[in-house]
């Protein structure tokens, strides 16, 4: 029962598994294939798709990716609701992107893993992959990192508990227990899988208890998320209170500028009236002169009417050595 509430294997798988013809000297290969893509191995010379028997007489099917450059290999345990169909592309850009050797494995009643998902059952599949690590590849206990996503969580701890020399254990999204996902219960209950010490499915705080519990504690990735966010609020409220005091400077600038304005609309003002006087002078100047030269005429024609008829006594009116 506990199995049916907490296990929900992509149904129907995500892929098929076709044989490949008969090597000369590996005999049969395994290919995944899903939907109209083929994952062929003759195109990928360094992946192996494999079938790995269980203490519990099950068969899980399991893929390698080798990494020629690789000094440590990844052992997932993929999360729940996924299998290596799902799965099979991000190992792939996993194994190369990290250059480490990468294998990722369907549990018990996963894709086309024989048997039903239980909470035994994961535990003899992921001891079944190890085992073929070991045997198959060579690989060290010490250059293993386990890597528990979500369900897979429960798993990868159960292993590194019997493999004290391990390189590093990665829990991602990990679950505190099965019962917990589902409902905030504190208590432990016989009928609970997966009894252990800002997602929508596993809250954080389930990796918070697993991390609390570790004898060897390494910075979650949660603090870091965390510092950044602080460090991006910080600078978000510095820019904040740039912004503030520009404001603050710029409203003080503008009574200043305000008048600035008023005085140089003024001083215009002033330009614009020196210049019309200005202009004035010089026109009232010539109209001054002009006028007078007009009376001065006047006279002289009117001096040169009165010396013409012999009448004029007036010393003004005579003519002067120096006239023309």
């Amino acid at each position: 029962m506990a199995a049916k509430f907490a296990f929900f294997p992509p149904s129907p798988p995500s892929y098929e598994l076709e044989e490949e013809e008969e090597a000369e000297d590996c005999g049969k290969k395994l290919r995944i294939v899903t939907g109209v893509s083929v994952r062929n191995n003759n195109n990928r010379k360094n992946v192996d798709v494999l079938r790995l028997e269980t203490k519990r007489g099950n068969q899980v099917v399991a893929v390698y990716f080798k990494n020629p450059a690789a000094s440590l290999t990844m052992l997932y345990s993929h999360g729940n609701a996924a299998d290596l169909g799902q799965m099979y592309d991000l190992f792939c850009e996993l194994s190369l992107h990290l250059r480490v050797n990468l294998m990722g494995y369907d549990y018990s009643g996963y894709g086309k893993s024989t048997g039903k998902p239980t909470e035994q059952n994961t535990y003899a599949d992921i001891e079944a992959a190890y085992r073929c690590l070991e045997e198959k590849y060579g690989v060290k206990e010490e250059d293993v990192i386990l890597y528990g996503q979500s369900v897979g969580s429960g798993p990868t701890l159960d292993l590194a508990t019997r493999l004290p020399k391990l390189r590093a254990v990665v829990l991602h999204s990990p679950i505190a227990s099965g019962l917990r996902v589902m409902y905030p219960v504190k208590k432990t209950y016989w009928f609970d899988i997966y009894k252990g010490t800002a997602d929508d499915v596993v809250d954080w705080s389930h990796g918070k208890q697993l991390w609390e519990c570790c004898k060897e504690k390494y910075e979650p990735l949660w603090r870091i998320i965390e510092r950044a966010q602080i460090v991006r609020e910080a600078a978000r409220s510095s820019v904040d209170q740039r912004d503030k005091c520009r404001l603050s400077v710029e409203q003080k600038e503008k009574p200043r500028l305000s008048m600035d304005c008023r005085e140089k609309s003024r001083s215009s003002t002033d330009r614009r009236e020196r210049s019309r006087k200005s202009v004035d002078l010089p026109e009232r100047e010539s109209i001054g002169s002009y006028q007078h030269e007009k009376a001065r005429n006047s006279i002289d024609r009117f001096g040169g009417m009165i010396r013409s008829v012999g009448l004029c006594n007036i010393d003004c009116f005579k003519p002067t050595a120096t006239a023309i």
